[in-house]
């Protein structure tokens, strides 16, 4: 008798599920910032003849599809399960008539126990009626690789194929120090602009689910932990601005955190921003993951032409934002990042500026080199002249580090994922008293 009511039961959630499923909620795509309109560049300056122009595929052109619940509607009726925090997971598996210990089992073949399981066949152990279910009403993956490029310096990038048939790309790089970062996007392109950015010349497609940016992090596991040993490390710093996708990035963070499943420890968790004020406070409220900030310019003039978010939220409301927010996080040290760009950003007075502007915030400073790509206008600081900026800003007494280039030569770097259309986002105006210094690049 137990045992009929226990299927009815099954029956019964699972013709509710097919119902709920077959309503679409509607969502309108986000396809710019709000920021005020840009005109076009009036310089015009040549394309690199030594990088080859990439075109984005036929199938980036399909409609957007509706996302909902954290789940890409792509005809599937089935739930994606690593769209699902936890709690949220749990209760589904209750739901379909099983143990939450099931649930636990399950989890731990997602995210645990070096399995990583992409399908029903590498599900071992668990009950048969239980796979049974899933195999009926989950699915397992979001992402479909579509390359792996190998640098010279042992840096890996994977380009992903959504089931949309949008590209997304994240970067492996190895450590000598026994550290292993994954760097993982958070929206396919970009609408931030910021001109030092090949990302930024595709515009924003759209953003990635939480499944689709949990699903890279399980993915560089899965294929890399053999080779270069622990994935310990992951940095939302590919493709888009993580914070203008802040629900799906904050449930990809909670799932990347979870102590039996990924297990990475919050403070490996960076979250990088150029600036989204809003957004920004909320984080600061809800995450316990580290947060960076990507400044290069150390006035509202140079930042409002690199980084056109500034013209919303400016150096002084930003820097404010994060002096608030910060008061009430223990033992927590925003990261600034600073790309370097010759003639532009990197004088010795923008270092002293910088002093004064982090004066008062609890913070480390990362000194990037510029990657130079397609259609770029800038060079990147000499090596000595970062030694002197990054000397000054340590006599300070600031926490200051370099970052050196890794997986440049397979445009893997800093500032070089992304595949722009044929159309690209135009570039900004140069301000007049930096047309000199770009000119002479060319």
């Amino acid at each position: 008798m137990e045992l009929s009511r226990s299927v009815w039961m099954r029956r019964l959630w699972s013709n509710h599920l097919l119902l709920l499923n077959k309503v679409t909620a509607a969502t309108t795509p986000i396809y710019s910032p709000t920021i005020p309109p840009l005109s076009p560049p009036r310089l015009g300056f040549p394309a690199s003849s030594n990088r080859r122009r990439h075109s984005i595929s036929a199938a980036a052109h399909t409609p957007i599809p509706t996302v909902g619940n954290g789940i890409v509607d792509v005809g599937s009726k089935k739930v994606l399960l690593k769209g699902l925090r936890y709690g949220d997971f749990e209760k589904w598996v209750q739901s379909q008539g099983f143990r939450p210990g099931q649930a636990l089992m399950l989890w731990k073949r997602l995210y645990g126990n070096d399995i990583w399981a992409h399908s029903i066949d590498e599900l071992e152990g668990l009950n048969k009626d239980f796979v049974k279910m899933l195999s009926d009403h989950a699915d397992f993956r979001a992402l479909c690789v579509k390359d792996i490029v190998k640098a010279s310096d042992g840096t890996r990038k994977i380009l992903f194929t959504l089931k949309d048939g949008l590209v997304i790309e994240t970067v492996v790089i190895p450590c000598d120090r026994g550290r292993t970062t994954v760097c993982v996007s958070s929206q396919v392109g970009c609408a931030m602009n910021c001109q030092f950015c090949y990302t930024g010349r595709m515009g924003l497609k759209r953003n990635l689910t939480a499944a689709e940016i949990v699903e890279q992090a399980v993915f560089a596991r899965r294929l890399f932990s053999d080779e270069v040993g622990s994935i310990t490390n992951v940095v939302f710093m590919g493709m888009g601005e993580p914070l203008q996708n802040i629900d799906n990035v904050l449930k990809a963070t909670d799932i990347m955190v979870h102590d039996q499943g990924l297990h990475f420890s919050p403070r490996r968790v960076t979250v990088s921003t150029s600036g989204l004020v809003p957004q920004l406070k909320r984080f600061l409220r809800e995450s316990n993951c580290s947060l960076a900030v990507s400044l290069n310019a150390t006035n509202d003039e140079v930042r409002n032409w690199i980084m056109p978010v500034n013209r919303k939220y400016n150096l002084a409301l930003l820097l404010d934002t994060l002096r608030q927010g910060l008061r009430s996080k223990r033992n927590y040290k925003v990261l600034f990042e600073y790309v370097m760009l010759a003639g532009i950003n990197d004088s010795m007075e923008d270092a002293k500026r910088l002093i004064d502007l982090v004066q008062d915030i609890p913070c480390k400073i990362n000194l990037i080199s510029f990657n130079p790509h397609s259609g770029s206008l800038f060079r990147p600081t000499s090596d000595e002249k970062m030694i002197e900026f990054r000397n000054t800003l340590a006599a300070a007494g600031c926490v200051v580090f370099m970052r050196l280039s890794r997986g440049d030569d397979q445009m893997a770097a800093c500032g070089q994922l992304g595949i722009p259309d044929e159309i690209q986002v135009p570039l900004l105006r140069v301000p007049a008293q930096f047309r000199t210094v770009l000119e002479a690049s060319f």
